[in-house]
């Protein structure tokens, strides 16, 4: 199967993971040449990029709509580019329907975030001035919205004097375009352009800009009531994956079931950090996302999703929080496995990187080896998304008998190295390369003694990313 993928970013989570993912299967992913493609403030070259889509020859195409209209998910926050020239840049999609009418296009649009944080890296130029504030302002918005609703008193407005007037103008403009965008691509949906549409929230919480502009949408979508279908839930950078695995799936044609597990039920009730859906929750919009069912109580699964569940509280293991006892979702991957049912773990305890105690705790019993798929990075969307899409790939490769072992175990591998070896434990070195493999390649031989790290880069310059190469060592 030939996959193209219009990515969300330049970054490896969004370019590698997602070629990653349809190796597993035997797959081919094809990519946009770098020169295309942003680095980090500079967008990439939006035209192009649609032409690009358009000469494509796929079995299935993958657009993220950041990268379509606006050169990449930095330059939807950042760039001046006005709405009507945005919008016309979606009419590349209606082309590619007209040219390949029975073409599978799926995309997701996503839901522009205010970062609660006073880093601008990726943001417009006065958020190190007033992030925090302009995220609360948009808390503040939310809340506002609601007390219109149902008669209640309206919040105290604590934040407007603290925001310049044109800073406050200039977001909300930019937010506004973005909003226009994700109208549009409801509209791409609904005349049957692409389907499905993702409309997913980058770092949000549970009253913010964000969440109440996906209450709009989906109030629109009732609306339109369309025939294709239309999911909205946090995540970004596994989105690519995601859909990856989406493509497999439904080429594939045969159900996939995966049931949502805990060590700690009452954690899938836990809402994560920078998120604004119970961890649980998401978990199943992310398995419908990737083309597979959720597996209910007493139903026969064929992966079992079993999740670290998130602390209360925005915990960052950077930060050395204090790590949760892990027995019980050892015993619950233990027990699992013992039934004859294969596991993928998501770790998202703490968001940035996986539970180094529950690693040891599942090495200890022999647990880590045969995982389907493991993910601790980001966000807890990003860990679900990327596990669920791994998860997918394995079972659509297993049954049509293109399963690539080496594929799937350098993914494994991967996560494991960077989730947990390196965002958990050498993160606080710095973007160091040098220092970085030192530390790296005893923890990756722990897994895996005949496998050596190459070539680690740190892509936007900070340690938040790196990525590197694995490959077994030479006899």
């Amino acid at each position: 199967m030939h996959i193209a993928l219009l990515p969300l970013d330049e970054r490896p989570v969004n370019t590698r993971l997602p070629a990653d993912v349809a190796a597993i299967a035997g797959a081919r992913l094809s990519l946009p040449d770098a020169g295309l493609l942003p680095s980090m403030r500079i967008p990439g070259k939006a035209g192009p990029l649609g032409e690009w889509l358009l000469d494509q020859d796929p079995d299935a195409a993958v657009v993220c709509v950041e990268m379509l209209v606006h050169g990449g998910l930095v330059a939807s926050r950042t760039t001046g580019d006005d709405t009507l020239t945005v919008l016309e840049r979606l009419n590349v999609l209606r082309r590619l329907r007209r040219a390949r009418p029975g073409l599978p296009i799926s995309a997701v649009s996503l839901v522009t975030r205010a970062s609660d944080s006073y880093h601008g890296d990726e943001e417009p130029p006065y958020w190190p001035r007033f992030g925090r504030e302009l995220h609360a302002y948009g808390g503040l918005l939310h809340r506002a919205h609601v007390a219109d609703l149902t008669g209640a008193e309206p919040p105290a407005d604590e934040l407007t004097s603290k925001i310049p007037a044109e800073v406050r103008t200039d977001f909300e403009l930019r937010r506004l375009r973005n909003h226009a965008v994700n109208l549009e691509a409801l509209k791409l949906l609904a005349e049957s352009v692409v389907d499905p549409l993702l409309i997913t929230a980058d770092d949000t919480a549970v009253h913010s800009a964000g969440s109440v502009e996906q209450g709009w949408l989906r109030h629109w979508a009732r609306a339109l009531d369309p025939a294709g279908t239309l999911l909205m839930y946090p995540g970004a950078d596994e989105v690519g994956a995601v859909l990856v695995a989406r493509a497999l799936a439904a080429r594939h044609g045969r159900p996939i079931r995966i049931r949502v597990v805990s060590g700690d039920p009452a954690g899938l009730d836990v809402v994560a950090a920078f998120e604004n859906l119970p961890a649980g929750a998401g978990a199943r919009r992310q398995i419908l996302a990737a083309g597979a069912q959720v597996a209910e109580d007493g139903q026969d699964a064929d992966v079992a999703l079993v999740l670290h569940t998130p602390a209360p509280g925005r915990t960052d293991w950077l930060g050395n929080p204090p790590s949760p006892d892990p027995a019980a979702v050892a015993a619950t991957v233990r027990e699992i496995r013992a039934a004859g049912v294969p596991v993928a773990l998501a770790d998202v305890r703490h968001t940035n990187g996986g539970d180094p105690d529950l690693i040891k705790a599942l090495s200890a019993e022999g647990l880590v080896e045969g995982l389907v798929a493991y993910g601790g990075w980001n966000t807890a969307g990003n860990t679900i998304g990327s596990v669920v899409a791994a998860a997918v790939a394995t079972v659509v490769g297993t049954r049509e008998n293109t399963l690539d072992r080496t594929a799937a175990r350098r993914l494994l591998l991967h996560r494991l190295t960077e989730d947990y070896g390196y965002q958990a434990i050498v993160r606080a070195t710095g973007p160091d390369a040098t220092a970085a493999r030192e530390r790296l390649e005893p923890i990756l031989h722990g897994f895996a003694p005949d496998w050596t790290i190459q070539d680690i880069t740190f892509p936007w310059n900070r340690s938040f990313e790196i990525d590197f190469t694995l490959a077994r060592r030479q006899a």
